[in-house]
């Protein structure tokens, strides 16, 4: 994957915020912050330049990239943090006000049928099968009308950590899509498995508020 695109953009635009949560979430000097930065981008690039490219209709390009991003980060801090102290910096270093403007911007469109549309050419792309750093996933609409379920049964996050010698911290990047669907304002997120706690896939739930 060529770092030039949307893994630059990326960087720029979560740096700061990645930066700064090291030293306000977990405590870090502003020294150890700088250093830990400038070590985490060279990391970033490296493990960027290392992932095939993406298939065009690929929608999980932008999550491996995230995943990337904290695992610079991670790999380069001193002292390894809590998966609890990772849950709480990785949460508060996305969610930043553009962010969370995309998630409520992105919520508006929820269970439309374009949206539903997209899910169920998702399902059909199975782009795991060629890229391992990608996902597989079904797709299943609750019978009542209230939402569905995205169901992985491939997942590049669990695949990218694990070669990296890191998959302690899948958890906290798991946690994010409740954060992400809350910061939404239409649906509740259910779960119940997970591949990275053993499970045979991943549930994402979308059930629709009121």
């Amino acid at each position: 994957m060529k770092y030039i695109g949307m893994p630059q953009g990326m960087w720029a635009l979560f740096k700061t915020s990645f930066r700064r949560n090291l030293q306000t979430t977990l405590s870090f000097s502003a020294e150890e912050a700088k250093n830990i930065t400038a070590a985490a981008h060279k990391k970033y690039k490296d493990i960027i330049h290392s992932l095939p490219d993406f298939e065009r209709a690929d929608r999980f390009k932008m999550n491996i990239i995230s995943c990337a991003m904290l695992a610079g980060f991670y790999i380069n801090m001193p002292g390894k943090p809590s998966l609890r102290e990772m849950t709480q910096y990785y949460k508060n270093a996305m969610m930043t006000p553009a962010m969370k403007w995309f998630c409520k911007r992105s919520g508006k469109n929820k269970f439309s049928p374009k949206d539903i549309d997209s899910m169920k050419q998702t399902a059909k792309l199975k782009a795991a099968d060629r890229n391992p750093y990608s996902w597989n996933m079904d797709f299943y609409e609750y019978p009542d009308g209230s939402g569905y379920e995205a169901r992985f049964t491939r997942c590049g996050i669990c695949s990218l950590l694990r070669e990296l010698g890191i998959p302690e911290i899948t958890p906290a990047m798991c946690r994010l899509d409740y954060t992400m669907s809350e910061a939404g304002g239409v649906s509740e997120f259910v779960r119940e498995y997970t591949i990275a706690s053993g499970g045979a896939y991943c549930d994402c739930g979308y059930k629709k508020k009121g």
